[in-house]
């Protein structure tokens, strides 16, 4: 922890949500998530991810104005390049990296992960990032993934015992393909990772209380996830509310993993803490998550 910081126990909705073993007893419902606080600068971290270096960020304590106002991370926005690379900059002073460390994903609503390395470094903020991938993943120090949301899921993992992570942008489609399922997947493959320890954080995104959709979105979940999906989907007539979160975490669990930690922030339904795209129309910023293992320079 950084001097100077104030941690507080996030309370503006119910508590966050750490999933337990399928076989445990009951499912313990504790506050996971926690709010960082660094004079203006706002973030989140997950229990489940302690031990990493890593954080789900708001709109607050960055230098871009307007729409855009004030920590907007994405570059393509319309913001201006030095007032992104001094956002991360500040984030990043904070929380345990520097800009230069940052990969980028490149997001196009697709299930492909793309393993990475410091090689790769300074890919997105520096230089165009060209691999479509709406996931990452690195078993070495010194490289920050990042991937992006502004009502999508972005979820974080990291495998204390191997030192893997990856970062997963899950917006409805990753989700019907299953992305946190592979991005698991490909942590075994690429590192050999035990799915029962790898740690997940699920960050805010737009919730089931906000997420209504067409047809089109509960029949692709039951596609993939057949009557699973049900317990995420509630019908209202011919629209229905989803749950993004509850379908990664069923995601997670089907791939094995035990340890999962649930922001219970909705997006839509805190824009002032949050970009959400539905709320703006498109005329945003981003909010990050961020991973990096200890280790290396930025500490």
């Amino acid at each position: 922890m950084h001097a100077g910081v104030a941690v507080e126990k996030n309370t503006k909705n119910a508590a966050a949500t750490r999933i337990s073993p399928p076989n445990a007893a009951r499912t313990r419902i504790k506050p996971m998530f926690h709010t960082i606080h660094h004079g203006s600068l706002e973030y989140l971290t997950a229990d489940a991810l302690s031990g990493s270096v890593h954080c789900f960020s708001t709109r607050f304590g960055g230098v871009s104005e307007g729409a855009l106002s004030s920590l907007n991370l994405g570059t393509h926005r319309g913001d201006r390049p030095e007032n992104v690379r001094e956002n991360y900059r500040i984030l990043g002073t904070a929380v345990g990296f520097s800009p230069e460390e940052t990969i980028f994903t490149r997001q196009e609503h697709t299930d492909l992960l793309l393993r990475v390395g410091k090689q790769d470094c300074g890919t997105g903020l520096e230089r165009e990032q060209t691999a479509v991938c709406d996931g990452l993943l690195t078993d070495e120090p010194g490289a920050a993934l990042v991937c992006f949301g502004a009502d999508c899921t972005t979820l974080l993992l990291f495998d204390p015992v191997r030192q893997a992570i990856a970062a997963v942008h899950a917006g409805w489609r990753g989700t019907a393909q299953g992305i946190a399922y592979k991005a698991v997947l490909r942590m075994q493959a690429e590192f050999g990772c035990a799915p029962e320890h790898i740690h997940a954080a699920i960050g805010p995104c737009i919730g089931r209380c906000c997420f209504e959709v067409g047809p089109e979105v509960p029949e692709a979940m039951r596609r993939s996830l057949g009557p699973d999906a049900e317990a995420a989907i509630e019908l209202h007539g011919e629209k229905a509310h989803v749950d993004l979160k509850r379908l990664n975490r069923i995601w997670l669990e089907k791939a094995g993993v035990r340890a999962i930690d649930i922001c219970p922030d909705c997006t839509k339904c805190q824009p002032e803490r949050f970009w959400s795209h539905r709320v703006t129309g498109g005329n945003r910023g981003s909010q990050a998550a961020i991973i990096r293992l200890k280790g290396g320079a930025a500490q």
